[in-house]
């Protein structure tokens, strides 16, 4: 679309286009020839085969090493072992699989918002016509309840309202003009003489001239930066994929090193070398890895949704909250209710309060924290409110809502507030004067019971105060302007309201009635309220280390006063969108930083504030509920969308959505995230030095020239079993004290630190040389390699058992902190019955190279365990110690 549109005068676009009349509009010929041209109004989706994806999940170090070993042990005919690692490889890519392909389809929610027929001149005849049929320089015909089909130059405007809140976050319907708009950059939300796609007509009629359609349009923008954002990995599985990349990269150099030396002093022959170098990676491997972290994340999912009214789409995310740094949020229906709501009322020189928020006819009239009698005055300003209106207050499923402009909204919420619905009105409507942008003003003619008539008047400050001025010339405009002026600091829209006794007679309101003069009644502040729920939740986000950015449409005033009420920073900085366009790529990063609030923004400032943020190594959170959100919730780390008021477009962009839209969720979901982080944390810090003992009791069992102790099949038991088994436990860790009162995890940052990799270290040399005198051991008294091998299995799992217990919390396990997760005993319950059928029951011993072992290897095994869990005890112990001196 011409970005000079808005600013073009009327004259230029009739000389443009040959034409006096837009009522004519196109011949059927040259409409034809135009769409043959440019193609049909419609947004195309594409979207990326489920067989790709797919493959995609091959694409994995840890996926390529185990497909390896099922290559080597097919060659060495080894057709079990190569079946059961297949099975696991099989396993791993389908969970990567459903993962992904939970994916939205944001761009066909976008196609279904698109209006399917529209009104258009052609050959100088009203018509109707599927609205893909419409091409540029067509003139549409709109009127009050019709959805914009394309981008339109408003040419002709009577009385024109349209709601665009979806596309430029703006809470009111804008009122639209034929009138050309000067200056070189004007925002969406300002420009007064355009229609967008996709938009309603609430009020009025008009004629508007395309000027864009499809993808073309500032709906089809947004469809198209949709489809080109490609969603960027969580931390979570940044952090999971650099593991495993390098846990693999490490175990191959270990295993080459392993096989060259074995070849150089020919400890095996070549085909047991192999097999012994499979069981090595095998065995060190985490295979266990993606099936244990994407069950605690379900679970994480399935309590998010039971618990917090949350829906989460794709696994990881759900994580991905407890790691994010800021969180960039749309105002309206977000942090704001979406529903205008009057709270301040001025009378004379009287100020009161109004308690209640939204449409709900739910609150009282106050003075001084003290409820008022409504005198006489009091019920004049009322009705007139109630009365100079043309909207509707409605109550479906139990919610308040309106039909009609929002403003309006506000003063029957506020009557009703005072007067109860199913109460009658001593009045009764006689005649209406629709509201109209050329006048700023509403005016309602009505009767008492005693045919005593009344003209309620209500709308611009500025034009009720010039009426006031011709009945009182003592009118003090200025004082009642500096009123006006300190509300509209605070964010808030003022409404004027007034009205005269006219004659019995009198059945017209007309301007020239009006315009007689007016008796001033008073003020009504009105504002779109913060939700009850976010300034709490606001203050316990900001208390975990997260900044919060308000990007909204609204005015820079407004947003600014609001983000002050919500408590978004000790100071607030804002900037709008057309001072955002002017900065360089370097400029954007500092300012996205330094800011609080956005205002004025398009759909693209959005995307570009979350790509700036991003560049600042950032971890984002999105949240939104409009069209115009969609591009920038999916290009957040998570984006999170509002369930109830949210679009389907919306919706289906984020990665979570919040059933009850209450912002407070989201202060849940951090706290939430980052308990299953910790969780994942402790998996991985778990799961590490067992593989890493396996591998070691093979590594020197080669090195040594000794029988391998423990076969490839064994090893893939002790990985993805005990994985889905004891691992689990840790689903049900509660989170750890003081979780929300540490700062988010920096972008980058390793998963271990020192001492996680030092634990590691010890636990896996522990654990392996546990085995390795367990071999040595038995294989001195000649006992069978099966029972051997089978002891030595046993003696790991319950190292593993005992090493749980040790490894769930950072304060000592034997306290009240062992009986906290009481899940985890039912756990180990499961894992023994399986390892009693493991070791007794004959299909299975065939399968895993197991036999039956008496009770000295069962106590061999918990020795092992205890002494595992002691030494594991005895370094937190002195990590303890050491942390409470140095705080001392």
């Amino acid at each position: 679309m011409d970005t000079e549109t808005y600013q073009t005068e009327l004259s230029e676009i009739q000389q443009k286009h040959n034409t006096e009349n837009f009522e004519q509009g196109l011949s059927e010929q040259e409409a034809a020839k135009r769409l043959a041209e440019n193609g049909p109004n419609k947004i195309e989706s594409h979207q990326t085969p489920k067989w790709k994806i797919l493959l995609r999940q091959f694409n994995n170090m840890v996926i390529y090493v185990l497909i390896a070993a099922v290559v080597i042990t097919l060659l060495m005919g080894e057709y079990s072992d190569a079946a059961i690692i297949a099975i696991v490889v099989i396993i791993n890519t389908l969970i990567g699989y459903f993962q992904e392909t939970s994916a939205s389809n944001a761009v066909e929610k976008i196609k279904e918002m698109l209006s399917t027929d529209a009104t258009i001149y052609r050959d100088g005849e009203r018509t109707e016509v599927p609205a893909e049929e419409i091409v540029v320089g067509d003139s549409v015909f709109l009127e009050a309840g019709d959805n914009v089909p394309a981008d339109l130059r408003i040419v002709v405007s009577d009385n024109l309202s349209i709601q665009e809140s979806s596309l430029t976050g703006e809470a009111n319907s804008v009122e639209k003009t034929e009138e050309a708009i000067p200056g070189d950059k004007v925002s969406l939300a300002d420009q007064t003489n355009m229609a967008f796609a996709s938009t309603a007509v609430t009020k009025g009629s008009g004629i508007g001239l395309v000027v864009a359609t499809a993808e073309k349009t500032e709906i089809g923008k947004i469809s198209t930066e949709v489809s080109s954002v490609e969603q960027r990995k969580t931390p979570l599985m940044k952090v999971i994929d650099r593991l495993g990349a390098n846990v693999s990269y490490f175990i191959l150099a270990a295993a080459v090193v392993i096989f060259v030396i074995g070849l150089m002093f020919q400890v095996y022959s070549l085909p047991v070398l192999a097999m012994a170098v499979v069981a090595v990676v095998v065995g060190t491997i985490p295979e266990g890895l993606p099936a244990s972290t994407s069950v605690i994340l379900a679970k994480g999912v399935s309590d998010m949704a039971k618990n917090q009214n949350t829906i989460i789409k794709t696994l990881p995310s759900v994580e991905t909250l407890g790691s994010v740094d800021v969180i960039a949020t749309d105002k309206t229906g977000t942090l704001t209710k979406n529903e205008m709501t009057v709270t301040d009322i001025v009378i004379d020189s009287n100020e009161y309060q109004v308690s209640g928020t939204g449409y709900a006819p739910v609150g009282e009239i106050t003075q001084n924290d003290q409820p008022i009698e409504i005198d006489e005055k009091m019920q004049l300003f009322l009705e007139a409110g109630y009365f100079a209106n043309d909207t509707r207050l409605l109550q479906e499923d139990g919610k308040w809502k309106i039909n009609g402009e929002p403003t309006d909204g506000a003063f029957l919420s506020l009557y009703h507030k005072v007067f109860p619905i199913e109460d009658k009105s001593r009045f009764e409507r006689v005649d209406i004067l629709p509201f109209d942008s050329d006048f700023r003003y509403i005016g309602q003619l009505v009767e008492d019971k005693a045919k005593d008539r009344i003209l309620f008047v209500k709308g611009s400050p500025d034009k009720i105060f010039k009426m006031a001025q011709k009945v009182d010339s003592n009118f003090d405009i200025e004082g009642w302007t500096r009123k006006v002026e300190e509300y509209s600091k605070d964010g808030k829209r003022v409404i004027a309201v007034a009205y005269r006794d006219v004659p019995d007679n009198e059945t017209d309101v007309t301007h020239e009635l009006i315009n007689e003069g007016l008796t001033f009644l008073g003020l009504a502040a009105i504002i779109d309220p913060p939700r009850d729920e976010v300034i709490q939740a606001l203050k316990e986000i900001r208390s975990a280390g997260v900044d919060v950015k308000m990007i909204t449409g609204d005015s820079a005033l407004t947003a600014k006063a609001i983000g002050e009420k919500l408590g978004l920073a000790d100071e607030i900085h804002a900037i709008t969108g057309l001072e955002w366009d002017a900065l360089n790529d370097e400029e954007r990063i500092i300012a996205a930083d330094k800011n609080q609030v956005f205002a004025r923004t398009t759909p693209g400032n959005k995307i570009e504030i979350i790509k700036a943020l991003q560049k600042n190594n950032k971890v984002t959170a999105m949240t939104g509920d409009g069209v115009n959100d969609a591009p920038a919730l999916k290009r957040a780390d998570i984006g999170v969308a509002m369930g109830i008021k949210g679009t389907d477009v919306a919706k289906d962009s984020a990665d979570m959505i919040l059933t009850d839209d209450n912002f407070a969720t989201i202060s849940n979901a951090i706290r939430e995230g980052r308990r299953i982080f910790d969780n994942i944390k402790k998996s991985i810090l778990y799961l590490l030095p067992i593989s890493f003992a396996e591998g070691l009791i093979i590594a020197f069992a080669i090195l040594t020239r000794d029988d391998i102790p423990l076969h490839p099949t064994q090893l893939l038991w002790i990985n993805m079993v005990s994985a889905i088994t004891i691992q689990f436990a840790l689903i049900f860790e509660p989170a750890e004290d003081g979780i929300m009162q540490r700062p988010p995890r920096k972008t980058g940052a390793k998963l271990m630190n020192r001492h996680d990799v030092f634990q590691v270290t010890y636990i896996s040399f522990l654990m392996a040389i546990i085995g390795m005198i367990v071999d040595t051991w038995f294989t001195g008294m000649g006992v069978s390699p099966e029972v051997t091998s089978t002891t030595m299995v046993n003696v790991l799992i319950v190292g593993k058992i005992f090493y749980l217990f040790s490894i769930r919390t950072p304060k000592l396990a034997l306290s009240k902190e062992m009986f906290v997760n009481k899940n985890a005993f039912i756990f180990i319950a499961i894992m023994m019955v399986l390892q009693v059928i493991l070791t007794y029951v004959p299909f299975m011993q065939g399968i895993f190279h197991t036999s039956a072992i008496g009770t000295t290897e069962w106590l061999i095994a918990l020795v092992g365990g205890i002494i595992v869990f002691a030494v594991a005890e005895l370094d937190k112990l002195i990590r303890l110690d050491f942390s409470k001196k140095v705080s001392q």
